[in-house]
């Protein structure tokens, strides 16, 4: 038996590179400590919507494509991105059950915890010194995670990605 045909996969990877310019783009040097994690949240809400199609496999591509664009250790935004998609479907199908309120609680702590691996991780290359406003972009990211999964919950149902 054939499964259904994917259809308009093209907007999938349309938003993503989206998510890579906005996470480059030139911001005011007092908001640069809280910028949100673009790609984290469109990566979050295309799991979240389409598990079938949008995994580990593509967080990790991104993730090296996000490496290369920052100019980081290659692999480690590949890693953090894997671990948020793997908690994310971890808890799929709870947090498709949960208000948009608790979404976005739970993905404040997931956010967080990726952070902390950034911050980890950082501190084991010598690149920044650790300060508590590492958790402001989950933070940020966790209040604008209403705003991106409708967008993108719009998107996907006028465009008709499956």
């Amino acid at each position: 038996m054939v499964g259904p045909r994917s259809r308009n996969l093209w907007v999938i990877w349309l938003s993503f590179a989206l998510a890579l310019l906005l996470s480059v783009a030139p911001m005011p040097a007092f908001m640069e400590t809280g910028r949100p994690l673009w790609l984290a949240l469109f990566l979050t809400a295309w799991t979240l919507a389409l598990p079938h199609r949008v995994g580990m496999t593509t967080a990790w591509v991104l993730g090296l494509a996000a490496d290369v664009l920052y100019g980081t250790l290659l692999g480690q935004n590949a890693l953090i991105l894997t671990f948020i998609t793997f908690l994310v479907l971890s808890l799929h199908q709870r947090l498709r059950m949960f208000p948009m309120w608790q979404q976005s609680l739970v993905l404040l702590v997931v956010f967080g915890l990726a952070q902390l691996v950034q911050l980890w991780l950082n501190a084991l290359t010598g690149n920044r010194p650790p300060t508590l406003l590492f958790i402001l972009p989950a933070l940020v990211s966790a209040l604008l995670w209403p705003w991106v999964y409708t967008a993108l919950r719009i998107i996907r149902q006028r465009l008709g990605v499956n």
